[in-house]
């Protein structure tokens, strides 16, 4: 079936959220390579990078040659102390995302970072403290489904009821690890999280915002280091079942066994079951057909359908989070919801049993 008989259509891509100047923002902290694609995403929804911060000046100057109109600041206190600055991005080591989060929300300003956004429970106990005392916004850019054009548009066609009301989600996510590229902190557990508190952070995600589901329990989660004995802090595969307080139920799988004859990172791929219909996500390539990701495979009452929807759905997540921060909103993700994603992921990281 061609893309034009698909039975739902595409909203609009979103354009600029806000006005030139009125939406100045800054990054801190490059430690994952996330940071380069939420700049450009503020930057496409109408942002203006301001400034940039990094203790490693390697980092820092490799960051404003990608992006020159970012001021290299000369301490993290200077882009906290800088009145023009309204939100920071932020990329840093997982372990001190939350504290660099407290900071900036401490200094008036709006948080946005990477997952996983934090790695034990007393931090999220922290983090909701910070934005209860603060009024501000911890968000995070859970970016398999948030910048995913894929995911996007099914979560665009669930609302409008393709397949009824969501009961099951089966999330895959495989990463290629790329040892030898890896920082060392990637190899402990205590500042990574664990890679259900990781890489798990996606598929939690986008379980409850597919079914619609407040928070979800953990059934049973488990964790190994299958193949990697040089790296034993490294967990290279995790699994879990979870039950949604609205009844919906999720399988997910994580590891980092992509083989080297797949053409992209990893071949990810959601599942999603509802009571009229269900939609397969094949979300960075159709192995052996296809070298482009973003293909969605719809089955309804009506037939069979698929569609590549890259480049046609966008990003909406960032210029909803700007108007969020000058709104004073919450229209790109709820705080509660970015906050419950990361407590539910490391309840299950730590009920994990770990198998040999």
């Amino acid at each position: 079936m061609t893309a034009a008989a698909f039975p739902y259509p595409f909203a609009a891509k979103p354009g600029k959220a806000c006005a030139p100047g009125e939406f100045p923002f800054a990054v801190i902290g490059m430690d994952h390579g996330h940071i380069f694609s939420q700049a450009a995403g503020l930057i496409e929804a109408g942002g203006d990078l301001v400034a940039a911060w990094d203790p490693d000046p390697t980092k820092l100057a490799d960051f404003c040659t990608r992006f020159p109109q970012a001021r290299a600041a000369r301490s993290e206190a200077e882009v906290l102390e800088d009145p023009r600055v309204r939100a920071v991005t932020a990329a840093a080591i997982p372990d001190e995302r939350c504290a660099l989060g407290i900071r900036v929300m401490e200094h008036g300003k709006d948080y946005l970072t990477d997952k996983a956004p934090m790695v034990s429970l007393e931090q999220v106990a922290q983090a909701r403290a910070a934005v209860a005392r603060t009024r501000r916004m911890y968000q995070v850019i859970y970016g398999e489904r948030l910048q995913n054009e894929a995911s996007i548009f099914a979560e665009q066609i669930i609302a409008q009821g393709a397949i009824g009301r969501v009961l099951h989600v089966v999330g895959l996510g495989p990463h290629r690890l790329s040892a030898a590229m890896r920082p060392l902190w990637f190899f402990d557990r205590r500042r990574s999280g664990g890679i259900i508190c990781d890489l798990g952070s996606h598929q939690v995600d986008q379980f409850l915002a597919y079914a619609g589901a407040k928070t979800a329990t953990v059934v049973a989660s488990r964790i190994a280091n299958y193949h990697h004995p040089e790296h034993p802090g490294l967990e290279d595969f995790g699994d879990a079942m979870l039950t949604a307080d609205n009844g919906a139920t999720d399988y997910f799988r994580v590891d980092w066994f992509t083989p080297d004859g797949l053409g992209t990172w990893g071949d990810t791929r959601t599942t999603i079951l509802g009571t009229d219909g269900y939609i397969e996500m094949r979300k960075s390539i159709d192995i052996a057909r296809d070298p482009r990701g973003d293909q969605v495979y719809l089955v309804d009452r009506r037939g069979e359908h698929h569609v590549q929807v890259g480049d046609r759905v966008g990003a909406p997540f960032f210029g909803r989070f700007i108007r969020d921060c000058i709104d004073r909103t919450e229209t790109a993700m709820t705080q509660e919801h970015a906050l419950t994603v990361a407590e539910v992921c490391i309840r299950t990281q730590m009920q994990a049993v770990r198998v040999a």
